[in-house]
């Protein structure tokens, strides 16, 4: 037998296999429809999406509640009975009072702030008036009387010390002994001629 009669009679080597085309894998849930099942979630996905973004965006607003209050306040005036006077000296200052409790005594500090000179609009008197800084609680108040004294302070050529019969900063008049301090020497010069400047107006205006 010749080799060519032996080739045709052979169907192994004239017979070639096929390459299964997609349509078989189709058949038995293979690529396509893997494919399409993924495509259907991711879609389905992205709808769910966008519905939840529009309905974030379509979100009632909320209301303009106003409530009543329960109690009204009045607006009230607070009066420091400094309306019917002026301002005719201010000087930043420390302020110091001589405390004789216990023997044989201490200076103590009153407080620090600006110290005034005010003069009644009327009256023509003028007093000395001193709040401490922050709480503005007056830690002196007495008027400058022509009887009044100011003395340097030993050591110091920026402080004086003056005793005072009847100053009313906490309440009742009481009798006390203050130091006041300042920044130099200069200032405590103007304080000591405007505070004869006025023993000389309250002279003439307790005359009245």
């Amino acid at each position: 037998m010749s080799a060519e009669e032996t080739k045709k009679e052979d169907p192994v080597a004239e017979s070639k296999p096929e390459t299964p085309s997609s349509n078989v894998f189709s058949l038995f849930g293979g690529t396509g429809a893997a494919t399409s099942a993924f495509t259907a979630k991711k879609s389905e996905a992205e709808k769910e999406s966008r519905e939840g973004e529009e309905n974030e965006e379509e979100a009632p607003a909320s209301p303009d509640v106003h409530f009543e209050p329960l109690v009204k306040l009045e607006k009230i005036d607070v009066k420091t009975n400094e309306e019917e006077e002026e301002v005719i000296f201010k000087i930043r200052s420390k302020l110091f009072r001589f405390d004789k409790t216990n023997e044989p005594g201490e200076w103590k500090e009153r407080g620090t702030g600006d110290v005034r000179f005010l003069k009644h609009k009327e009256s023509g008197k003028v007093r000395l008036v001193m709040r401490r800084d922050k709480t503005l609680k007056t830690c002196a108040n007495h008027y400058i009387l022509p009887t009044m004294k100011l003395s340097a302070n030993v050591g110091s050529d920026r402080s004086w010390v003056y005793t005072v019969s009847a100053d009313i900063s906490d309440g009742a008049p009481e009798a006390m002994t203050l130091a006041i301090r300042f920044a130099n020497s200069e200032n405590a010069n103007l304080f000591k001629d405007k505070f004869q400047e006025s023993q000389e107006l309250n002279e003439k205006a307790f005359k009245k």
